[in-house]
């Protein structure tokens, strides 16, 4: 990990996303603030950030990159639960709450994220109400998609349509409004599996047979959704 002085494009006020994300929109003296807070690091690929089930020392402003959570049962099966992107505030809950960490964090390739030591974090809360605000708008967001992921995977009938909505989900997260639905793929096919809840060798082929049809394209890691509105067909 690499801490310390600023690089560049690590500036807050300068991020040109910041209005989109849930956590970062915040206005001038409160972002003023978060500013001189924290620590900016920079992480290689496939390195793990924080474990599950270690006290909570800091909470993690994602700024690029990607990172997959995931949780371990006491069998030593691993779930990967979702794929945390910019903007995404990793650790929120178990800080809030004085809980150990309830996922492991691993970055799915080279990633920076702003830390935020915990007393440091829960003093700028006092300090800021739209940071509470904020804060509790995250949280939501994070229910939701919990609660979406099980749905898909108890009630989404078909591998095609657990991958389906995987991808649309990925890819209109990627997107920051733009029509273009574009997305990095940094998960092998074993990982996607894992998330879509179906083999490995069925993820193979499916991705094969939406290039073939034509609803996706993919070059290397880089993957375009060609035909939102059929893909979609396959979900419901």
């Amino acid at each position: 990990m690499q801490a310390g002085s600023r690089m560049p494009g690590e500036s807050c006020q300068e991020c040109e996303y910041r209005s989109l994300r849930l956590f970062c929109n915040l206005s001038g003296a409160t972002l003023q603030r978060f500013e001189g807070l924290g620590v900016h690091a920079a992480f290689p690929g496939r390195t793990i950030v924080f474990e599950e089930g270690q006290r909570p020392r800091s909470i993690f402003v994602i700024c690029t990159g990607q990172l997959k959570l995931s949780t371990t049962s006491k069998e030593g099966r691993t779930m990967i639960l979702r794929i945390a992107g910019p903007g995404d505030v990793l650790g929120l809950s178990a800080t809030l709450n004085d809980l150990p960490y309830e996922v492991t964090a691993e970055t799915l390739e080279p990633t920076r994220v702003k830390s935020v030591h915990r007393t440091e974090f829960l003093q700028f809360l006092e300090e800021h109400g739209e940071v509470g605000q904020n804060s509790a708008k995250v949280i939501a967001k994070e229910y939701r998609e919990v609660f979406l992921d099980a749905r898909r995977l108890a009630l989404s009938g078909s591998a095609a349509g657990r991958l389906s909505q995987l991808l649309l989900e990925w890819a209109q997260g990627s997107s920051c409004g733009k029509p273009e639905l574009r997305f990095t793929m940094a998960l092998t096919h074993e990982e996607l599996a894992n998330m879509a809840g179906i083999s490995r060798e069925t993820v193979t082929r499916l991705l094969n047979q939406f290039e073939r049809d034509h609803l996706i394209s993919r070059h290397g890691v880089a993957f375009t959704i060609l035909d939102p509105a059929n893909l979609e067909l396959l979900v419901q």
